[in-house]
């Protein structure tokens, strides 16, 4: 089982120097994957409905968010062998061709480790600063996904979408294998199925045992029907419940508690065609605290 962890790029031990100490210990500690995520701004007005029904505001935690592919460009050149994924890029917010150029130039800087996980962004506030349509969710990710794939492709690269359009042109850098994984951030069915057609995986938050492992059973049975190696896909359970040194009890959340209580957790999803799992919460606990449980949940499992 593949592990993976949210780097320090956001909450209260979100820094440039937290973020390098994190990212090598975890190459050190044989974790397989680091991740950043993007948020491109916390709104001052409520956004999600709170437990009365009232909207809130987004979590302090997001008041800072290190941007996540300058992250990682600053994390390859100081780690050698562990991959590096965005969980998730908000897709739609960017340009395809910047983006794919970006991504590209990641990939080479870090010698191939790139994982572009990518979604359909949550926020209309994000998309108003962007001047991109609210309602252009969906489609426009489909399309977003197509052309970055194109911009990989052979030049002289040529694409003609249904929202985005490439003129016959040499787009390089190109990836170091040619193409970059693309694995999507999904939640509910269709967000599945659409990830069953275009994506290369999912990573699909573990709210429990039962949800994460229909989402994945969906996911590969329609990939299936589409003549795809069901085999060749990835899945990878998000936990977004922070590993803790104190044991949570009986009711605590799926992937959530100690390493033991986590490890024996993820010992109930090898069965199910879970490729990997990853922590994406960043912990309070000071971070040579981290570091321990880091080191003591590889060990486990």
């Amino acid at each position: 089982m593949k592990l993976g962890v949210m780097l320090p790029v956001s909450g209260v031990h979100a820094s440039p120097a937290n973020i390098v100490t994190i990212a090598q210990a975890a190459e050190r500690l044989g974790w397989d994957s680091l991740w950043t995520y993007e948020r491109l701004l916390r709104p001052m007005a409520g956004v999600w409905p709170g437990p009365d029904g009232t909207l809130q505001r987004l979590p302090e935690l997001y008041g800072t968010t290190y941007e996540p592919l300058q992250t990682l460009g600053h994390v390859a050149a100081l780690t050698s062998r562990i991959t590096l994924g965005t969980s998730v890029l908000n897709a739609l917010l960017h340009t395809p061709v910047m983006l794919a150029r970006r991504l590209a130039t990641l990939d080479r800087f870090s010698d191939g480790r790139v994982v572009a996980g990518v979604g359909q962004g949550s926020l209309p506030q994000e998309f108003a600063t962007a001047n991109v349509p609210w309602k252009r969710r969906g489609a426009g990710l489909d399309d977003m996904v197509a052309a970055i794939r194109a911009a990989w492709g052979p030049d002289p690269v040529e694409y003609d979408g249904r929202f985005y359009t490439i003129e016959a042109s040499e787009i390089n850098p190109k990836p170091v294998r040619g193409r970059i994984p693309i694995v999507m951030g999904v939640n509910t069915e269709a967000g599945v199925d659409r990830a069953a057609r275009i994506a290369d995986g999912i990573m699909p938050v573990a709210f429990s045992l039962d949800a994460i492992t229909a989402q994945t059973a969906r996911f590969r049975a329609a990939a299936e029907r589409l003549g795809r190696d069901p085999a060749a896909l990835t899945v990878t359970a998000q936990s977004n419940t922070p590993i803790t040194r104190q044991p949570m009890p009986g009711d605590r959340p799926f992937l959530g508690g100690t390493p033991t209580q986590i490890a024996a957790d993820i010992d109930r999803l090898r069965p199910h065609g879970i490729t990997a799992v990853s922590f994406a919460m960043p912990p309070t606990d000071p971070i040579d605290v981290q570091i321990e449980m880091l080191e003591e949940l590889r060990k486990l499992v």
